[in-house]
């Protein structure tokens, strides 16, 4: 199988060279043919004949080939040796040197370059001379006349002319296509093989014929044409099958999910594909390029240099079938002249737009890793300040805790800032969330990298110190971190001083970060009482919570064993004496200490990580009254008090509906009271937990209204539907003017809202009456009931007052001699959510 290589206009020196070697070669072969031709001429026309018929069989052989095009060179692939050994068997080898030379310049020179043409002219005359003097050495038994001797002696010359048409072909397209000799050996060996054998069979029968009848020899070439056009016919079907199983390969390789990996995938593909010397694919958006070939990129970035590639750029649209999407543009870059074959081009547009949905499917991907990431940032971190928060404080901290060895001591100091609410007051929140953001990027300035500051809410902040060489240098760091803080702040011209107070604890070998961020609170309000700037957690002095430690160890065991219950004070329409409601207070029996008040353990439930579980059973208890008082007749809605912490827990909301649907209880039913929310009630989470409670129809009410300065605030956040006013007012209103213009305010100000107010503390019938007077519709204390379980309760209101089930106070007037105040608790949609925990008041 004969091979020449057309399509290459720039010729590198080593190919040069390599071509000029065997022309030198191919040129002393035939000075050597003409001096052998002239002592054996041919002196008939029989001979005259037999030369004509082998060169133009040559011809044939060369010009009617099979095309392979390697990235911008394209091989040829023709019978050249198939006519060489045929000719030996019917001529002298001078003249079938000669006639190759001449037949293949005559099938060569009009279409080739010259230098191709001398490397064609060079190879076959080589293949010619290295079969002919293979012929000679065989002496008398050339030419074989037995049909054995034809097979054998054919076979083997046969066997020299293929082998020297690689040696002499092969590292000529190597070197022109920039592939290792070996693997350009290896590739397509099968088909070579296969047409050695079908063009070996083909010289048999021809000697044969001609062992027949000489005259038969100019049918010769019209054979080699007809089995020509049948190989090629079958390579072009197994090149075409290869194709496709690579555009399959390559566009399966396309289907990942990572952008660098498309973009890489395709140029590699792509160059391997389409025999490109360069493929480039150019992204519309970011404007990068990435451009390359086989087996690696080259450039990946946004100003790509020239190509090196100078010759034909063959550019695709990256567009998906719908034609309406363009990302941007596939171009792949020969070295040479060439055109694609329709198949090659359908390829292409076939490739272009899995590419174009791959680098679609990979941005989707990024986009989408790039909203987890964020959405994973804003939960662990602050919205204000972009510092951690207590979330991400509390998960990192217990991880360093519990992987820890021998890396040193942690300690954790908690900075509160001191008169911040002055900043709000007077210059506005924004102002403050000013200040917030110039404290956090000083104390991320003073910290070291191995360091961790958060805010913790409001104007809360802490930072966790890991790997101190000894306890006694988170002092020193602290005393750091506080200094950064002692230079004035400028907010919009104004220079304002921020003051400070620290408190500092080291971890304690139990507890985990639990216990540490509490022992850092201890200290920072150790610090502010003694009215110094920093303080080092003292266990000796902290006595207050030695008996909650004590307590808090028992609080997973008194949780399993229902010891804590709830108790029900009543909400009494003042009016009527009617029972509209009831809030639920919880109570802790403990079998040792006897009932222990909510003040005592409520800290402990909320720092020991057993909050939802105990609110979750608070909240249970109370759902099972109102639903024991519905079923006997008394359908009242149940108050529950909410900690600050269950509003920072998302799941909260979810969990309080479920409760009430476990235990078939519309959501009007449930009053959630807030309590200590003035900070809280600035999260964002917190905002949209209530919101979703209240959407669902869970009624909010504002405990303890009055007593805080942000309350009124606080109503333009939390649409709230209840207001109670706080019993300190309630007790003092007799004799101090304030307390009942405080009351008569809230009043005001909840029926220009529609809110229901209510009463807390009423101990005594003028209380009551005054209350009235006043506008109060309803009211709760020991005037009507003390705090009673769910059972006595009931009772109660099966009993009544004066003959009349369900009150638990005669009405201050005849039936008819009085218009009903507004305001009775009733259910109705509502929005805002909250979390459950216990009352701290007690009875």
């Amino acid at each position: 199988m004969s091979r020449t290589t057309e399509g290459r206009t720039a010729v590198d020196p080593a190919l040069r060279g390599l071509v000029y070697t065997l022309v030198l070669g191919a040129a002393t072969i035939a000075l050597v043919a003409i001096l052998a031709a002239r002592k054996q001429p041919p002196d008939s026309v029989r001979d005259l004949v037999t030369v004509a018929t082998l060169v133009v069989t040559v011809a044939l052989a060369t010009v009617i080939k099979t095309r392979l095009r390697i990235r911008s060179t394209t091989f040829y692939f023709a019978w050249v040796e198939t006519a060489i050994v045929i000719g030996l068997a019917v001529a002298p080898p001078s003249w079938v040197v000669l006639a190759t030379g001449i037949g293949v310049a005559c099938g060569s020179i009009t279409r080739l370059a010259p230098i191709k043409v001398a490397f064609a002219i060079a190879k076959h005359t080589l293949v010619a001379g290295g079969t002919a003097a293979t012929t000679l050495l065989l002496g008398a038994a050339w030419p074989p006349r037995e049909p054995v001797g034809i097979i054998v002696l054919l076979g083997f010359v046969y066997l020299v002319a293929a082998v020297l048409d690689d040696v002499l072909a092969i590292p000529v397209i190597a070197l022109a296509s920039r592939t290792p000799i070996l693997r350009q050996f290896r590739n397509d060996l099968d088909l070579r093989i296969a047409g050695f054998g079908v063009r070996f069979l083909v010289a048999v029968a021809t000697v044969l014929i001609l062992r027949i009848d000489p005259r038969l020899l100019p049918a010769v070439p019209p054979l080699v044409l007809s089995l020509h056009l049948a190989y090629s016919s079958r390579i072009r079907t197994r090149t075409e099958q290869q194709a496709w199983q690579r555009l399959a390969r390559a566009t399966d390789a396309l289907n990942v999910v990572d952008l660098d990996q498309v973009l890489t995938t395709a140029v590699t593909e792509a160059a391997e594909l389409f025999s490109a010397d360069e493929v480039e694919v150019e992204l519309r958006e970011g404007g990068r390029t990435v451009r390359g070939s086989a087996p690696a990129v080259a450039y990946d970035g946004t100003a790509p240099p020239p190509s090196e590639v100078d010759g034909r750029i063959m550019p695709v649209t990256l567009e998906g079938h719908d034609r309406t999407d363009n990302l941007g543009m596939l171009r792949l870059r020969f070295a040479g002249p060439v055109e694609l074959s329709e198949r090659e081009q359908y390829t292409l547009r076939t490739f272009a737009s899995a590419l174009c949905t791959a680098v679609r499917n990979a941005q989707a991907y990024t986009e989408l890793a790039r909203i987890a990431d964020a959405h994973a940032y804003a939960a662990t971190h602050d919205a204000l300040t972009g510092l951690s928060n207590r979330r991400h404080l509390l998960d990192e901290g217990t991880t360093h805790l519990t992987t820890r060895h021998a890396d040193g001591v942690t300690a954790l100091v908690l900075i509160d800032l001191n008169h911040f609410k002055e900043v709000n007051d007077t210059l506005g929140h924004g102002a403050g969330d000013r200040v917030l953001i110039q404290v956090a990027e000083r104390l991320r300035g003073a910290a070291r990298p191995d360091d961790l500051v958060a805010r913790l809410g409001g104007d809360e902040f802490a930072v966790l110190l890991r790997a101190l060489p000894a306890p006694a240098v988170a002092g020193h760091r602290a005393e750091a971190l506080l200094a950064a803080l002692h230079d004035p702040l400028d907010l919009d011209g104004m220079r304002i001083s921020v003051e400070a107070s620290g408190g500092i604890a080291v971890a304690p070998a139990t507890g985990g970060m639990a216990e540490l961020l509490r022992r850092a609170d201890v200290a920072m309000y150790q610090a502010k009482r003694a009215g110094q700037r920093i303080a080092t957690y003292a266990p000796a002095r902290d006595t207050a919570d030695l008996g909650r430690l004590t307590l808090g160890g028992e609080l997973p065991r008194a949780v399993a064993d229902h010891e804590f219950t709830v108790n029900f004070q009543p909400i009494v329409d003042l009016a009527s004496g009617e029972v509209t409601g009831a809030e639920a207070l919880a109570r802790w029996h403990h079998p040792t200490h006897g009932l222990i008040d909510p003040l005592r353990f409520l800290e402990a439930v909320e720092r020991s990580g057993l909050l939802p579980a105990f609110a979750e059973a608070i909240l249970d208890q109370a759902l099972i009254a109102a639903g024991t008082w519905r079923d006997a007749g008394f359908d009242l809605p149940v108050s529950v008090n909410v900690s600050p912490r269950s509003l920072l827990d998302a799941r909260f909301p979810g969990a309080v509906l479920a409760r009430l649907r476990a235990h078939d209880l519309p959501p009007d039913r449930l009053v959630l009271e807030l309590t200590e929310t003035l900070t809280l009630s600035q999260l964002d989470v917190v905002d949209r937990v209530l919101s979703r409670l209240r959407d669902s129809g869970v009624r909010l009410a504002l405990d303890d209204f009055g007593t805080g300065y942000s309350s009124l605030s606080l109503l333009s956040r939390i649409p709230v539907h209840e207001l109670k006013i706080d019993r300190s007012f309630v007790t003092a209103m007799e004799t101090a003017p304030e307390a009942a213009a405080v009351i008569r305010s809230t009043l005001d100000l909840g029926r220009s809202l529609d809110l229901t107010v209510v009463a807390e503390g009423v101990e005594s019938e003028p209380q009551r009456r005054a209350l009235w007077e006043l506008g109060c519709a309803a009211g709760q204390g020991h005037l009507f009931a003390r705090p009673l379980p769910a059972g006595a309760l009931l009772a109660a209101l099966q009993r009544g007052a004066g003959g009349r089930p369900g009150a638990l106070a005669p009405p201050l007037h005849d039936t008819g001699a009085v218009i009903r105040l507004p305001g009775r608790r009733t259910g109705g949609p509502r929005t805002r959510p909250a979390a459950p925990a216990a009352d701290s008041r007690q009875p």
